[in-house]
């Protein structure tokens, strides 16, 4: 057995990863889609779904103690930890469908610049199709057929 493996067997029996363990299991427990993307409001002609970011911090940490004495002669000192964590839920956007039609509505100004990026492109690709298309005066064109 290797001091990789030596250390792997300490960590996974101290109290530490139990700690841990417990942590990220109530974590998964509390993590569900419905909170990002939110259950459909139903209105008359229309339906609302909302969209949220959420930002997560999460801190464990532990330690050993040696309280005196008393301890001197043990393997194993106590063990104190904790483990904490914050969140926080922030609606950005409602997605609205109605008739034939569907729309996102941001509440951020900054918070839908990828979608702009987005529809963006076409247009600039269109565009530099375009112009690359377009001879110049006396130029000649030239095509290229590549295959796969």
């Amino acid at each position: 057995m290797n001091e990789h493996q030596v250390n792997r067997n300490v960590l996974s029996e101290h109290p530490i990863s139990e700690l841990l363990r417990i942590s990220m299991g109530n974590i998964k427990e509390m993590i569900d889609v419905n909170i990002i993307v939110g259950d459909p409001i139903e209105m008359r002609n229309a339906s609302i779904v909302p969209v949220s970011k959420i930002k997560c911090g999460i801190v464990s940490g532990g330690t050993d103690q040696k309280l005196g004495r008393s301890f001197d002669n043990i393997r194993e000192y106590p063990f104190g930890g904790g483990a904490g964590g914050t969140w926080s839920i922030t609606p950005i956007a409602f997605l609205v469908a109605s008739n034939d039609e569907v729309k996102v509505l941001h509440l951020e100004e900054s918070s839908h610049i990828l979608e702009k990026m987005i529809d963006f492109v076409p247009n600039l690709i269109d565009q530099l199709k375009k112009s690359l298309a377009k001879p110049k005066d006396g130029a000649k064109t030239e095509v290229m057929k590549v295959e796969k």
